[in-house]
């Protein structure tokens, strides 16, 4: 039986491919970033840690001179509300990463392509229903852009 940290990571990596994916169809340069280019024993020890590393964004992405970071959120299979939820400590280390890395943004990218930012989230936050935990701010789906609306549309394939 595997962990819940594992099915997390499993899930959370398909959801990473598939941006990767969209993003390059729209004609960005992409590279994944973060904990899934680390081995699995780092990442598993910096899974028991407190570290901002632990949440550093998934892709990075350059398109025309311009260059994005993106944290790929994907929900578990079980979930079905029309909330997205975003850990406090998510988004401390994202408005962290902007503040190290300005001018570069940061996109929180869910799994049915919906795009947020960390600035969105705590506007949102007062307006939100909050986790019963305390834990994870909720955006409202109706919240966020469509992912073409910030990374473009899909261009016309060519015929080879």
């Amino acid at each position: 039986m595997t962990s819940p940290w594992q099915q997390r990571y499993d899930v959370g990596i398909k959801h990473e491919q598939y941006v990767l994916a969209e993003l390059g169809k729209r004609g960005w340069d992409v590279a994944p970033a973060g904990q899934g280019t680390l081995p699995h024993a780092l990442r598993q020890a910096l899974s028991r840690t407190t570290s901002a590393l632990r949440h550093f964004p998934d892709i990075l992405a350059a398109r025309a001179g311009n260059v994005v970071a993106i944290d790929a959120k994907a929900r578990m299979p079980a979930s079905r509300s029309r909330r997205y939820a975003i850990s406090r400590d998510c988004l401390e280390a994202g408005l962290s990463f902007l503040a190290l890395y300005r001018p570069i943004p940061l996109y929180y990218v869910f799994g049915d392509l919906g795009v947020t930012t960390p600035a969105e989230v705590i506007a949102y936050r007062s307006i939100a229903q909050p986790h019963p935990s305390g834990a994870y701010y909720l955006v409202d789906q109706c919240r966020t852009h469509p992912f073409d609306e910030v990374f473009g549309k899909l261009l016309a394939m060519t015929a080879a």
